[in-house]
């Protein structure tokens, strides 16, 4: 069994946690910065990495001394490396390196992409590769299938916006506060998903990628007509979103033999697409494994997690390994069109 300290600090989260490669989490802290950024309706980058200098170092005591551990026994720091804002991936990615320096403990440059990838794993110990991935999160929306641990391959990807930056764009428009997402699916639950006819891009089509740019500009139109309620547009949103990430996914495991379905990322929290993919899964007669919703937004548990997963195929990384503002999971996938394409 290995013990291993993950370090998290890609976005506006700062977290740390004490994971077993037994599955057992010993402990973890998160603090947000909700607060923070509410006033600028999204992630301000300097405000965020401010403050992951000043929170993270106390996360790290927080969770040692509840761990009832010192950093000299655990078996390695793993932290992320990126995808993210760059001056926050910095601050986590810079403290795992001092204290495997300092305790002389291997590095594990974790992509928080993989964090999301391979959490189902830590709560699943029944969930073997390889499966089928919908990683949908606020910068990316995917379809991979996971091979093992390191190996992807993208069979889709977003061409313009991700679920989870139409969610915040449309609650931003709809005047409710940062964050978006849950913001929208309170509101949902008192509206007629029929009631605004909205776009589903690309649903359909034989293109394999996912498109969310029209239905944010339709949400815009709508709210500038006036003819429509709020909470009302929120439900014709969130179905659309549904629609189109249930018929891409469709069209994914018709072109996958994995035997599982998996959701991931901070848009997979969200009940109503948790719910329809669940029962599509079903439908095509694939296992469905979806983590719990706290499992879903970014958190250290799931570092650690992917750091005591990689430490076991022997992956651990130089202390001069770079902080990447962007690092696909799959870096071999082709390119496909779209200026706003999240890789």
């Amino acid at each position: 069994m290995s013990l291993i300290l993950g370090l998290e600090s890609s976005c506006d989260d700062s977290a740390a946690a004490l994971v077993a490669s037994d599955r057992r989490i010993l402990a973890q802290a998160v603090a947000g910065q909700t607060e923070a950024h509410r006033p600028y309706g999204g992630v301000v980058p300097e405000i965020a990495a401010r403050a992951h200098v000043e929170i993270l170092p106390g996360l790290i005591r927080r969770v040692l001394d509840e761990g009832g551990i010192a950093i000299g026994e655990v078996d390695a720091v793993a932290a992320t490396a990126g995808p993210g804002l760059i001056g926050g991936v910095m601050v986590a990615l810079l403290a795992g390196k001092g204290l495997a320096l300092a305790a002389g403990k291997p590095l594990i440059a974790v992509n928080h992409l993989e964090g999301h990838a391979l959490s189902p794993r830590l709560v699943d110990p029944e969930l073997g590769f390889p499966y089928l991935l919908l990683l949908v999160s606020g910068g990316h929306c995917q379809l991979l299938e996971v091979l093992g641990v390191g190996d992807y391959r993208r069979l889709a990807t977003t061409i313009d916006d991700a679920a989870g930056e139409a969610f915040d764009k449309a609650a931003k428009l709809l005047g409710l506060p940062y964050p978006g997402g849950p913001a929208i699916e309170e509101l949902a639950k008192h509206g007629d998903a029929s009631a605004v006819p909205l776009p589903r891009p690309l649903v359909g089509s034989d293109e394999p990628h996912f498109s969310f740019a029209g239905l944010k500009s339709a949400v815009q139109r709508a709210v500038a007509t006036g003819d429509f309620r709020p909470e009302d547009i929120a439900a014709s949103f969130q179905q659309a979103v549904v629609d189109c990430l249930v018929d891409r996914t469709a069209l994914a495991l018709r072109q996958s033999d994995a035997p599982a379905l998996v959701v991931a990322g901070g848009v997979a929290a969200n009940g109503a697409i948790r719910m329809a993919l669940g029962e599509l899964a079903a439908r095509e007669d694939r296992r469905f494994s979806v983590p719990p919703p706290w499992l879903c937004t970014d958190n250290a548990a799931m570092i650690a997690w992917a750091g005591a997963e990689r430490l076991q195929a022997g992956l651990v990384d130089a202390l001069d390994v770079p902080a990447r503002a962007r690092w696909p999971l799959d870096e071999a996938a082709e390119k496909v069109r779209g200026a706003g394409v999240k890789a």
